[in-house]
């Protein structure tokens, strides 16, 4: 069974770039993350406690964005992802992350990548 918790559209600003100017300024990113975990108990007894807390989850992914510092989106979204499977009840996560202001001359909204991860 794979029941998920979907969150979506988590902004934060972050060092990810491998252009001087990325390595120096933040960005703004977006981040999307399905977590996969079995939710059948909350879903019976409608106690937060047996389900996973997606504000603490959100918290955890900001400080990563916060703290540390990336050369490719792949990374950030590992990062992200490890973070995440760190949660004893998750059993799998897809993140997908974009950069809002890609360095590019062309019009583009934004650059992405989607990774899942299982323990």
């Amino acid at each position: 069974m794979s029941d998920r918790i979907e969150l979506r559209g988590l902004r934060v600003v972050a060092l990810c770039g491998v252009l001087p100017e990325e390595r120096e300024r933040r960005q703004p990113f977006e981040i999307d993350l399905d977590v996969e975990a079995d939710l059948s108990s909350a879903g019976r007894t409608d106690d937060l406690d047996e389900t996973i807390d997606y504000g603490q989850l959100c918290a955890d992914v900001e400080a990563v964005a916060e703290k540390e510092q990336f050369g490719l989106l792949e990374r950030f979204a590992q990062r992200i992802a490890e973070v995440v499977l760190a949660e004893p009840k998750v059993d799998a996560v897809t993140v997908a992350i974009r950069k809002l202001r890609p360095p590019v001359p062309q019009h583009l909204e934004s650059s992405g990548v989607r990774i899942r991860r299982t323990k």
